[in-house]
C-alpha cells in the first residue's frame, strides 16, 4: 500500500488506550471465562494459568514445531515478532495471536477428547436461544408485510445495528434519526449499495461474517432475502475456520442460526427453509478461508482470496474487527477517504459495522467536530455509532 496514504500503527503500548486496556484487562477476563466454561482438565487448567503470565507480562514465543499452522504463523510475522513484549507488536497482531494461543492451551487442536470443542459454544448458544432472540425473531412477521424495497432496507439495518436491532425495524424513524445533533448512523452509504445488487440478479454477493448468534441471524436473513428476490444469484458466506475472537461466527455457528430459524414459527421459518434449500443447492456457499484468522489486514490477503472477492458483485464487510482489517490498524485522521483506504480491494466493498475501536475512516469534518463535542473520543469504541460506507 505504498502508494497509498499511511498512519501510524495502533499498538497497545500505551496505558490508558483502549488497545493497552483489551490486552491488560479485557484478556485475562476472557481466560477466566473460558475457564468456567467446561470442565477441563488439569493440563488446560495448568496451559491457561500460563497463558495468563504469558499475555499480561511475557514474550512472543512461537508455536510448537509440530503445530498444523506453524508455516502460516511464521508467513504472518511470528518469528519476527518472536522476544518481544505482547505490548510492543501491532495490537491487530497480538489479539488475532492471543486468541491462536488460547485454542492452544485448552487442547483445540492437538488429538483428544477436547479436539474441535469451541471454547466460547455455551455463551454463543444461550445468546442464540435467549427469549430476546424470540422476539426479534417474531417481528419478522410484521416486516413479511411491508413492500420488498422496505424489508431489504430494514434487513440490512438489522444486519449493521446486530443484537442492538430491532428487526421489525420502523422506517419512520429515519427521518428522526437524521436530524439529532449527533447521528448513530456517522455514514450511510447505503444509496450507493443498491445499485450493486440486483441489476439483473445474476451476480454474486461476498459477505464476510463478524459475529455468531444473535448478530448471525440478521446477517443471514439478508442474504436470504436478497436470494429470494433475485438480487442475486449466489452468496458465499465467509466465516472463520475456528473459534475467534470470543464470538465470530464459524461454519458450526452458521448451522446453529439456520437450525434455530427453522425451528421458529411464521416468516423466520420461512427464512430458515429458503436459507436450508440455498446451502443444499449451492446457492448459499460457506467458505472458512485461513486467511480469515490471521492477524494481517486484507491488504495482505493471498491470491486465491483476492480471486474471489475479485469474483463478487459486492463484498459486504461485517463488523469492527474486519474493518480494521479492511481499512487497516491504524491512527487515520477520520476524515481520510474511505475509497482511498480500501483503492486495494479487488472489487466493490461495502463496510457495515458498530464502531467499538479507534479506527475511523470517511467521516465529513462537520461530523467528526460534531461527535468530538458531544462525546470526546468516547463515540470511537462505545458502539453506539455506526457506518454504512460503499466503494464501488
Amino acid at each position: 500500500m505504498s502508494d497509498h496514504p499511511t498512519a501510524p500503527v495502533i499498538l497497545g503500548d500505551e496505558p490508558g488506550t483502549f488497545p493497552h486496556g483489551v490486552l491488560a484487562e479485557r484478556h485475562p477476563a476472557i481466560i477466566r471465562q473460558v475457564r468456567e466454561a467446561f470442565p477441563y482438565g488439569p493440563e488446560q487448567h495448568r496451559a491457561l494459568d500460563a497463558l495468563l503470565a504469558d499475555c499480561t507480562g511475557g514474550t512472543i514465543e512461537p508455536l510448537p514445531a509440530d503445530a498444523h499452522d506453524r508455516r502460516l504463523w511464521e508467513s504472518w510475522g511470528m518469528d519476527a515478532y518472536a522476544g518481544r513484549s505482547w505490548y510492543d507488536v501491532p495490537w491487530l497482531w497480538s489479539e488475532s495471536w492471543f486468541y491462536r494461543r488460547l485454542l492452544h492451551a485448552v487442547g483445540y487442536f492437538a488429538p483428544g477428547p477436547w479436539q474441535g470443542i469451541d471454547p466460547f459454544r455455551p455463551s454463543k448458544l444461550a445468546e442464540l436461544d435467549s427469549p430476546a432472540t424470540d422476539g426479534e425473531l417474531a417481528a419478522l412477521d410484521d416486516l413479511a408485510r411491508q413492500p420488498a424495497d422496505e424489508r431489504a432496507r430494514a434487513l440490512l439495518h438489522g444486519s449493521l445495528w446486530g443484537n442492538r436491532a430491532d428487526l421489525g425495524f420502523r422506517l419512520s424513524a429515519e427521518g428522526a434519526e437524521e436530524t439529532a445533533a449527533v447521528p448513530a448512523l456517522v455514514a450511510d452509504d447505503s444509496e450507493r449499495l443498491w445499485p450493486l445488487l440486483g441489476a439483473f440478479g445474476t451476480g454474486t454477493l461476498c459477505l464476510v461474517a463478524d459475529n455468531a448468534g444473535r448478530e448471525l441471524v440478521p446477517d443471514l436473513l439478508l442474504i436470504a432475502h436478497l436470494l429470494a428476490h433475485g438480487r442475486v444469484a449466489r452468496a458465499v458466506l465467509h466465516v472463520k475456520p475456528y473459534p475467534y475472537y470470543v464470538s465470530d461466527a464459524t461454519a458450526a455457528d452458521v448451522l446453529d442460526a439456520v437450525r434455530r430459524l427453522t425451528g421458529a414459527q411464521g416468516a423466520a421459518a420461512e427464512y430458515g427453509r429458503g436459507l436450508w434449500a440455498a446451502l443444499t443447492d449451492g446457492r448459499l456457499i460457506l467458505r472458512a478461508h485461513p486467511f480469515s484468522c490471521s492477524p494481517l489486514p486484507y491488504a495482505d490477503m493471498p491470491d486465491d482470496l483476492r480471486a474471489d472477492f475479485a469474483a463478487a458483485a459486492l463484498t459486504v464487510v461485517k463488523g469492527d474487527l474486519n474493518y480494521r482489517r479492511l481499512v487497516g490498524d491504524r491512527y487515520w485522521p477520520p476524515t481520510t477517504p474511505f475509497a482511498e483506504v480500501t483503492a486495494y480491494f479487488p472489487g466493490p466493498v461495502a463496510a457495515l459495522r458498530t464502531l467499538k475501536s479507534d479506527v475511523i475512516t470517511g467521516l465529513t469534518a462537520d461530523t467528526e467536530a460534531a461527535l468530538v463535542a458531544a462525546e470526546e473520543q468516547r463515540w470511537r469504541t462505545g458502539g453506539t455509532h455506526a457506518l454504512i460506507q460503499v466503494r464501488t
